[in-house]
């Protein structure tokens, strides 16, 4: 009986490492095609679709459109760097300031902005949503992968072409066209400090119906913006 339930353990462990290494090709792999070619859906998006058919909602669409920075405003890059990640052109992917302020932080209050763009692009295209240890050291490890293949530029485009900014809409194509019904190169400044507030839960924080706390977060976000040099503060890192 022992030798039957050693070898069915032997049997379990080489499947599972057959599949973590195709799981790693894939990964690896996506890293590589998507420093040069569109995205055509995420992880997240994937995600959000099948729990949506789950659930019975088959009236539910991820919707994305995708378009190069070029097609995008200055103000949607400048806003997101403010409202998520203003140390974004000078890290390696990671915010060490942040990371550390979170850890020692002992009041257990909810801290927001350790997580970077670099971090977030990577979870929403190659995982899943969650707070698992499993997760966040995978998400690590995609992070120093994109941070090493792509550009800043390129991780930037890719974010905000795969973003959530509201149910099923992703990038900030689908974002401009359903909510201001024009093209994300059109966008103002006001408007992508709107899009840029409901960052941190699109679920819950609506831009077409912005709470009292969304528009002061966009407040927020649109000083930060000046502060940070507007236009100037991208044509300096290359950003777009």
């Amino acid at each position: 009986m022992k030798k039957y339930r050693g070898k069915g353990f032997s049997l379990f462990r080489s499947l599972m490492v057959k599949c973590l290494l195709a799981w790693a090709v894939l990964w690896i792999g996506g890293i590589a095609v998507f420093a040069f070619l569109p995205v055509p859906f995420s992880a997240v998006m994937a995600e959000r679709q099948a729990g949506a058919w789950l659930h019975g909602d088959i009236s539910y669409v991820a919707h994305s459109e995708w378009v190069s920075m070029d097609n995008i405003s200055p103000w949607m890059a400048l806003a997101v760097i403010a409202a998520e990640d203003q140390k974004f052109p000078e890290h390696w992917g990671f915010d060490v300031g942040a990371i550390q302020q979170v850890l020692d932080n002992s009041s257990g209050e909810r801290m927001r902005g350790a997580s970077t763009l670099s971090q977030q692009t990577a979870k929403n295209l190659f995982l899943w949503d969650g707070r698992s240890w499993l997760r966040k050291g995978l998400e690590a490890g995609m992070t120093v992968g994109i941070e090493t293949v792509w550009s800043k530029r390129r991780i930037l485009t890719v974010y905000l072409n795969i973003a959530e900014f509201g149910p099923g809409i992703f990038g900030a194509e689908a974002a401009a066209q359903h909510y201001f019904h024009k093209p994300a190169s059109r966008l103002t400044i006001a408007e992508a400090a709107l899009l840029a507030a409901v960052l941190p839960n699109p679920i819950r924080f609506r831009a077409d119906a912005p709470s009292g706390y969304v528009r002061q977060r966009q407040q927020w976000i649109m000083r930060q913006m000046r502060q940070l040099g507007g236009e100037g503060f991208l044509n300096r890192y290359r950003l777009h």
